[in-house]
Order: C-alpha cells, then structure tokens, then sequence
C-alpha cells in the first residue's frame, strides 16, 4: 500500500522487484487489497504481453491514513 500511495500505478512486475516478493505471495496480498476495495486493478496489453497495474482506490488512501495514524499512537504511547 505504501508503494501505491507514492507511485500512481504500478505494474505486477514493478511491485514484485520493489517488494522482493514470489509471484504467488504478492498475488495473495494483492487480491486481498482487490477484495476489500483498496486497490483497483487494470489490466491491457503492450503489443502482446498482458499488462496488470495497480492503483490504490480512495477508500484504499483513507485505510492506509487510518493505519498509519494508529501505529504514530502505539509508537507515542511506547515512547512514555
């Protein structure tokens, strides 16, 4: 999630090398992310490959904001 909040969209293979993960282990995570509406996924062709990008959805963003805020508060709380 952090990746698609950076980069607009991203490819299957762009997300693979960046994340160092197995094709199986990312396609898990991703269709998670699909299943709960947090990414949107497209799919085309360049010439003939097939092309997967991912782009993070609006309700992806305010999910991410929510978790980044509660891991600032656990983080704060384990500072005192």
């Amino acid at each position: 999630m952090a990746a698609l909040m950076v980069s607009t969209k991203l490819s299957f293979n762009n997300l693979k090398e960046l994340l160092e993960l197995t094709d199986g282990n990312l396609a898990s995570h991703l269709k998670a992310l699909e299943k709960s509406e947090y990414i949107a996924v497209n799919k085309s062709f360049i010439g003939r490959k097939p092309n997967t990008t991912y782009e993070i959805t609006s309700s992806g963003k305010i999910a991410f904001d929510f978790h980044l805020k509660a891991m600032e508060e656990l983080i704060n709380q384990h500072k005192q």
